[in-house]
């Protein structure tokens, strides 16, 4: 039995790299907004706006690796597959919206009848008391 640990296809050392320098930064981010917090002076817009330029760094640096280059392979997917959704109209919306509030209505007097119906079969009737 092999028990070493393979690696995804497509990943590389420098993929490794990229991906741990983009963590690094994102970290370093958010350590400096924690760091210079409103009593050294530094005005909060400064500090979100150094933490927003730390995340797009790390997202830019991480789109480099395989990684990255599968999941924007997966957005551009996903954006596809989203142009062919049929979405219902208004009216269908409003019409089926009326239909699964009705469907709650009768459900929950419904299981309202059963639960008092056992309540007094088991404390009337079984219990005596």
């Amino acid at each position: 039995m092999n028990t070493k640990a393979e690696q995804p296809k497509g990943t590389t050392a420098a993929d490794i790299g990229k991906l741990v320098l983009a963590a690094v930064i994102l970290v370093a981010g958010i350590v400096a907004y924690s760091w210079f917090s409103n009593d050294a002076g530094v005005p909060p817009v400064a500090r979100l706006l150094g933490v927003l330029a730390a995340l797009v760094v790390s997202l830019a640096i991480a789109a480099f690796t395989a990684l990255g280059r599968r999941v924007r392979h997966f957005l551009a997917e996903s954006q596809f597959e989203m142009r062919k959704v049929v979405w219902p109209t208004r009216d269908e919306t409003i019409k089926t919206t009326g239909i699964i509030i009705l469907v709650v209505i009768v459900l929950s007097l419904l299981l309202g009848l059963i639960d008092l119906i056992l309540k007094s079969v088991i404390l009337d009737w079984l219990l005596k008391l």
